[in-house]
């Protein structure tokens, strides 16, 4: 086990926090996007993303089969929200089907809000684990004076 392992772990916690927030952001700027992809030739909305993140245990295992094992956490993949589309009654708008219907993202931005709060929550305790390796890195150079 390294001296640094702590900080290592800290900061892989900081890189996972930081892209689901950027993944949550762009959930959030997508939420009423109609047009996000073709499928099969014809446009479908926007399809929620979700982060996926490997666990200790997985990371564990992988060493144990003689590959190296990574200090801390790591993004699994980032897969999309198989929910179904969000479908509202509007004749008018462009978007809409012969019934009047119109598909949108399966985005609900209450849910993306509350992971925004979880990954700021996450990223906020791996900078105090982070500062509070570092201070006491700081305090044994000082014993050695």
């Amino acid at each position: 086990m390294s001296l640094f392992s702590g900080m290592n772990a800290s900061a892989s916690g900081l890189t996972v926090n930081r892209l689901r927030m950027d993944v949550v952001s762009s959930n959030i700027a997508n939420a009423e996007t109609t047009r996000g992809s073709i499928v099969d030739g014809e446009w479908v909305p926007y399809r929620r993303k979700i982060v996926e993140l490997q666990s200790f245990h997985q990371q564990f295992s992988t060493a144990l089969n003689g590959r190296s094992v990574t200090t801390g956490v790591t993004v699994d993949r980032i897969k999309n929200d198989e929910s179904p589309f969000q479908q509202i009654f509007d004749p008018e708008h462009p978007e809409a089907n012969e019934a009047g219907y119109v598909l949108l993202p399966n985005v609900d931005p209450l849910k993306e809000m509350v992971d925004l709060m979880s990954a700021t929550r996450s990223y906020e305790a791996n900078v105090t684990a982070f500062n509070a390796s570092k201070s006491m890195f700081m305090k044994a150079l000082e014993i050695g004076k």
